[in-house]
């Protein structure tokens, strides 16, 4: 996989401190334009940066484990903008909402309760400023990150439902091509959490896109990945799955874009079949 660079904060907090999610959006020409338009789907991408920040600083940890997958989804966020042009025609618009700041601060796809929420180590890396944290300093975070995020894209799912729409949900992830020492098989992975119709639609849909495609791997919603989808998606009943791909397949611009273009006729047959039924990724 190419080597990647920690990258700077793409925005400065708020004078108060606090890092919301950020947005970006695709009209139904596919051109990207200001966010507020209508949108049939919102793409999420809560661990689209390495970027650290005070005032927490690198936690402790060298470049080597900042560019490695424990503090981001290398290729996530690249995939993830490239999908938004793609599937905007078909979508009626797409919005794309994306985390700022490293996953090691706080992992923006598990609740704050969790202990991978700010964990100490990760896969084989100690996280030595996370180490030892007490409620206070946790609260922080959560004040400065969570909950700012997910404010974030529930205000854009609440203006889309405002609008008449309801916006299909996808959470954009990548994964290691091998974990613990053991080759992974799977490339493209569809998980789902309490509504399974969306990502078994999709796995149904994907034989044509050259990808080893699995339901529920290498992940399932039993290893509370499926937070941000519980959370924003579940308790409005949207259309919603969370998509893992092998991060040495997006490791570079160039594949992001062809990932993009082999994923998204699949994606957008899966979302026409699930809007004849439930009228997502259309107006209502």
């Amino acid at each position: 996989m190419t080597s990647v660079q920690p990258i700077p904060p793409q925005t400065a907090p708020q004078s108060d401190g606090r890092w919301p999610g950020l947005v970006q959006a695709w009209n139904s020409a596919g051109q990207e334009v200001a966010p507020g338009g209508a949108a049939g789907l919102i793409l999420v991408c809560e661990h689209a940066s390495n970027a650290t920040a005070a005032p927490w600083g690198d936690l402790g940890v060298s470049p080597a484990v900042l560019e490695a997958h424990v503090a981001w989804d290398p290729g996530a966020l690249g995939l993830a903008r490239a999908l938004g042009a793609a599937l905007a025609p078909s979508c009626g618009g797409v919005e794309l909402v994306h985390a700022p700041l490293s996953r090691l601060i706080h992992d923006l796809n598990r609740s704050p309760d969790r202990p991978g929420a700010m964990p100490e180590a990760s896969e084989v890396h100690a996280i030595p400023g996370n180490r030892g944290l007490d409620a206070a300093a946790r609260q922080q975070r959560v004040e400065a990150l969570y909950l700012p995020f997910h404010t974030t894209l529930h205000a854009r799912i609440a203006r889309q439902l405002a609008m008449g729409r309801r916006p299909v949900m996808l959470t954009i992830h990548s994964f290691t091509p091998i974990w613990h020492g053991q080759k992974r098989a799977v490339e493209f992975g569809v998980i789902h959490d309490a509504d399974p119709d969306l990502a078994q639609a999709i796995v149904q849909a994907a034989p044509g896109c050259g990808l080893e495609t699995r339901l529920n791997e290498p992940y399932s919603a039993a290893d509370h990945v499926t937070h941000t989808l519980r959370l924003q998606a579940t308790p409005y009943g949207l259309a919603n799955a969370m998509l893992e791909l092998r991060n040495d397949l997006i490791a570079t611009p160039q594949a992001q874009a062809d990932m993009a273009a082999h994923l998204a006729p699949v994606l957008a047959a899966a979302m026409a079949r699930r809007a004849e039924t439930e009228g997502a990724c259309r107006a209502s």
